[in-house]
């Protein structure tokens, strides 16, 4: 039997799936690292640790795998995307890494947003100005951190990093470079006017190649340490939101892509770059001739867990003999749908799409004496799948009607949440059991590059067994709410920077 590993580099873990030829899973292995977080905004991780992670994930795998009598054909990588570190001129880390969930650049964002310039970087780079993207990091570390920033020799991301370390090679593949603010899609090479924004140079980046490239000669220490072939090939891959629509199968125009997780995603994939003239959804590189639009969501299962974590009593939950999770779905389960009139806004973390705005805060609306904790659970969960529908909505502008959805992530633990999914989208949603939808991208993408199959739709075939919902009644309901969500959405948000700042305001005078 002869393996493939697909490696998933996440925000607080990395995961490695262990696959025969045939991309059935034979073995899981997690490996988790700290998150850094400040009240000013900061989201850090440590390099060295995700890299210890990486190579301990793919030294259990390979542990796991025959390796006399099979062989181990490629390690490929899925990762989280929009990270920086700036690294020395011997590609020392100068800087832990910036991840995707550090908002200190805010600032730099909201004034680039009123520059002439912002709309011609929108159709070049198909990516929304917002704290999270390296290009605004940057401009913010430039302006807080002069000196530091004029010791950095180069700009890396998390991918390019480890590769540096694994391979010393410097280079990244087309998806983590597009996600970036500084990629033009229609050139395939660094934007010109991103980088006079950043003043960062060509030289300082990576190099920019196929999501199919191949990284040879691995490092021999390094490949002691994993217990691997020093020739075994390392595929580049493609950013994690990318692969997991490749691992569900959500390959072409026809099908939408549904992660829920912590946080959330809407994305389809298209053969051409696709900008949204509102400037509302995200365009990125998949790899050489393959795009995905969607928009990433910040309050996803988070926002649900903060829900049950203080609105279920867990008195009752003790009670019933069940978790406190298991009670709040049978609580929504047996409540109306509608909430009885309550919308929630469920923007607890500032908000990615569609309205990128790091200030955007929750709200309950239409609260009565009438509602009860049932309500307000039930609201939480449909206000989650309202602000997805949002985001599905400026999608099906951009591309036309999906056939079918497409879903993912820990929400699928939830029958209630999955039905309800459904029926607030008003279109039949797919839910794969197996839940790695990265990893398996990321080796189909190996395979691709093996020349094992002629096209990354082959990944149908290795799909397992899913689950179907299709719409019901309770759609109608949902038909009724979304304009009035939506409305109340529109009224509120120019509110969001006044009570984001009257908040920080008195948390500074509570200390």
């Amino acid at each position: 039997m002869d393996y493939l590993i697909g490696v998933d580099v996440g925000t607080t873990a990395t995961k490695a799936v262990l696959y025969d030829d045939q991309a059935r899973v034979q073995a899981s292995f997690k490996a988790g690292y700290s998150l850094y977080r400040d009240a000013t905004g900061m989201a850090e991780q440590d390099p060295a640790a995700i890299v210890a992670a990486v190579k301990q994930v793919i030294g259990q795998a390979a542990a796991k795998a025959d390796l006399v009598s099979g062989k181990l054909l490629a390690v490929s990588f899925s990762s989280a995307n929009q990270s920086v570190i700036l690294l020395d001129q011997d590609h020392r880390p100068l800087t832990r890494a910036l991840t995707w969930a550090d908002t200190r650049a805010r600032g730099v964002a909201e004034a680039l947003k009123q520059e002439p310039a912002a709309v011609n970087l929108f159709e070049h780079t198909g990516t929304p100005l917002h704290p999270m993207s390296p290009l605004t990091k940057l401009i913010w570390l430039r302006q807080s951190q002069p000196e530091l920033v004029a010791k950095a020799a180069y700009v890396a991301d998390i991918k390019s990093y480890l590769f540096w370390e694994l391979f010393h090679t410097f280079k990244v593949d087309i998806s983590i470079a597009s996600c970036t603010g500084m990629f033009n899609l229609f050139t395939n090479d660094w934007d010109e006017e991103a980088l006079k924004l950043t003043g960062i140079s060509r030289s300082q980046l990576p190099e920019v190649v196929a999501g199919t490239s191949q990284a040879q000669g691995l490092l021999p220490e390094v490949a002691a340490e994993m217990g691997i072939p020093s020739t075994t090939p390392f595929v580049y891959g493609a950013f994690d939101g990318a692969l997991s629509n490749l691992g569900v199968g959500a390959t072409r125009q026809d099908t939408v892509a549904i992660t829920i997780g912590t946080s959330a995603a809407v994305r389809v994939a298209t053969d051409h770059p696709v900008i949204d003239p509102q400037r509302r959804l995200f365009c990125y590189a998949i790899d050489e001739g393959s795009y995905v639009v969607g928009g990433p969501i910040n309050n996803g299962g988070a926002v649900f867990q903060w829900a049950v974590e203080h609105l279920v009593d867990a008195r009752a939950a003790r009670q019933e003999g069940v978790d406190a999770f298991t009670l709040a779905n049978q609580v929504i389960a047996t409540t109306p749908a509608g909430a009885h009139g309550l919308l929630f806004h469920p923007f607890l973390g500032g908000e990615r799409a569609p309205l990128w705005d790091a200030n955007a805060r929750g709200s309950f609306f239409g609260l009565t004496p009438l509602h009860t904790r049932a309500d307000m659970l039930r609201a939480v969960m449909e206000g989650i799948c309202l602000n997805i529908a949002t985001v599905f909505g400026a999608v099906e502008e951009l591309v036309g009607r999906p056939q079918q959805v497409t879903a993912t992530g820990g929400f699928a633990q939830s029958a209630v949440w999955k039905q309800m999914l459904a029926d607030v989208l008003a279109v039949p949603v797919r839910v794969p059991e197996t839940f790695e939808s990265g990893c398996l991208g990321a080796i189909t993408m190996a395979m691709k590059s093996l020349g094992l199959i002629d096209s990354v739709d082959a990944v149908q075939q290795f799909i397992g067994a899913t689950d179907d919902y299709q719409p019901q009644a309770a759609q109608d309901t949902y038909t009724m709410i979304k304009p009035l969500f939506e409305q109340v959405e529109r009224e509120v948000s120019p509110s969001y920077k006044a009570v984001a700042d009257l908040q920080a305001k008195l948390t500074t005078e509570d200390k």
